[in-house]
């Protein structure tokens, strides 16, 4: 036997046992009485049965009505909080955000912003990928996240950049070297310094290359680290000094190094990347509006 019934029969049947009245439970479901009675009568046609005993003063509910009304009342409660859930993704409140960033903007940078997020959206599940510039750039790319969060890479197509922050470099050394004591350095100071350098594959690389060429600076002896860590440590050991981002910095802290401006002042730009042809959910338009509420301000 295949029944035929659909959520209104189920409601109908529902109210009707509850109120024990025709006239009460069309009023509680905003529906014409006659319109409820046709509507019971369809699914007792199609049940086969009979749910409720009439008469002219109070409707009772049958054996078979009882049995029947139980189940549509855990259906129609079911149906009900689908639709809730599926709402709530709509509105996005419920869903997911996934986003690639670099490590230090995971540690330093976006905390706050989640504490943000995770407060208006509870429910919402947040990942954060943190790893390489070029990592979090395939990321995107290939639609394992849904935004990224990097040093402006320059002109992607397809990616849309949004400025998010500036974020200007120190050089970082230990608090016995000969420079230490300086309210700030230039460039030019660190001419002939033994020099802890970030591998070629790291977002910090690039700009500080760029600055030592720009003032002329030929570094002493270089050794190249891929991490944060290993940089500090190799900087607190006395073997070099090193240029980083002031959001890296916090990621220093354990090594005890003195944290000094470097002039002309060398900034990166720290952009969000999202893909211009991808569909957005509710929930990472809500993210993004959540990143970009500071920044534009």
């Amino acid at each position: 036997m295949v029944l035929n019934l659909g959520i209104m029969h189920l409601r109908c049947i529902v109210a009707i046992a509850d109120h024990e009245s025709f006239t009460e439970a069309a009023a509680a479901l905003g529906m014409v009485q006659s319109s409820l009675s046709r509507s019971v009568a369809e699914a007792e046609r199609r049940l086969d049965v009979s749910l409720f005993e009439r008469t002219t003063r109070r409707v009772a509910v049958t054996p078979d009505g009882r049995a029947v009304t139980e189940h549509a009342r855990r259906m129609v409660s079911d149906f009900d909080e689908g639709l809730a859930q599926i709402a709530r993704f709509v509105t996005g409140d419920r869903g997911s955000v996934s986003v690639a960033c670099l490590p230090s903007l995971a540690a330093t940078f976006l905390p706050p912003y989640v504490v943000r997020f995770r407060r208006e959206h509870p429910d919402v599940q947040l990942e954060i990928r943190d790893g390489l510039r070029q990592e979090s750039l395939d990321d995107l790319l290939s639609g394992a996240v849904d935004l990224a969060l990097v040093s402006t890479p320059g002109v992607i197509p397809g990616v849309q950049q949004q400025t998010l922050t500036t974020d200007s470099f120190y050089c970082a050394l230990a608090p016995t070297h000969r420079l230490a004591n300086r309210p700030q350095l230039d460039w030019t100071d660190l001419e002939a310094e033994p020099f802890i350098a970030f591998g070629p594959q790291s977002s910090i690389a690039g700009p500080v290359l760029h600055a030592l060429d720009a003032a002329g600076v030929t570094t002493g002896p270089v050794m190249h680290a891929q991490n944060v860590g290993a940089v500090a440590g190799l900087v607190a050991a006395g073997l070099g000094i090193t240029a980083v981002p002031r959001m890296v910095l916090p990621m220093m802290s354990f090594a005890g190094l003195v944290h000094i401006p470097l002039v002309p002042t060398v900034e990166r730009t720290i952009s969000l990347l999202r893909m211009e042809a991808r569909h957005e959910t509710a929930s990472v338009r809500h993210f993004v509006r959540c990143l970009l509420t500071d920044a534009t301000d």
